[in-house]
């Protein structure tokens, strides 16, 4: 097995990306990918790994949803009592990775974490699907539990409960957001000499952003 993986490869070939091309502000450029990003992936261009931290130092990583961009940040939704919501409240930093294989590209996001504001919560979580609504109250994120019946009869309860009327958000679920102090953009080129421009900044309070070009 190992011998047919060491063969796996592929050459890249994708558009140049150099610094002094690239605009001034990294969330300009992460909007006009992204866009490129839905046209090419469809509804995986908003898939990213979150990666978070226990309070041991151990590194945890996992696939979830940017549900939202604003000029602060990258705005993701969860159970803040899952693993990852208690290990944000007591390290409020993050990675985020996305990887864009129909493109070549990848956008490495490192920086700081913050609760939404409970209105932007209730907004969101009323536009998702009745069913969606229901599981963020059915799943005890991240808790172990003894079969899928466990989570069919839990499901019934709240179908109950909520029979014939809105549902409401649930106080522990809500959204969070990356507030970037550093992003990479890596463009894949051929052998393998592929251009990566990272932007960084002292804080999120500082207004200019640096940017270089990073070795392959």
């Amino acid at each position: 097995m190992m011998s047919d993986l060491a063969g796996l490869r592929r050459d890249y070939e994708g558009e140049s990306l150099a610094p002094e091309h690239t605009p001034d502000d990294p969330m300009a450029l992460f909007d006009h990918w992204l866009e490129q990003a839905i046209a090419s992936e469809g509804l995986d261009a908003n898939a990213m790994t979150l990666a978070t931290v226990d309070g041991a130092g151990y590194p945890h990583a996992r696939i979830v949803l940017l549900k939202g961009v604003d000029p602060d940040g990258l705005l993701f939704y969860t159970n803040y009592q899952s693993q990852k919501g208690n290990e944000l409240a007591h390290v409020a930093h993050a990675a985020l990775v996305f990887w864009w294989p129909g493109l070549q590209r990848q956008v490495r996001v490192e920086g700081r974490v913050e609760k939404v504001t409970l209105e932007r919560s209730d907004d969101y979580f009323a536009s998702r699907p009745r069913k969606s609504q229901l599981a963020a109250w059915v799943s005890q994120q991240s808790v172990e539990i003894p079969g899928r019946d466990w989570l069919k009869e839990r499901l019934a309860r709240f179908e109950q409960v909520y029979a014939g009327k809105d549902v409401e958000r649930p106080p522990h679920w809500g959204g969070y957001r990356v507030v970037p102090q550093a992003m990479e953009f890596w463009q894949g080129q051929r052998s393998r000499l592929h251009d990566r421009v990272r932007y960084s900044r002292h804080d999120e309070h500082d207004a200019t952003w640096h940017r270089t070009r990073l070795a392959p």
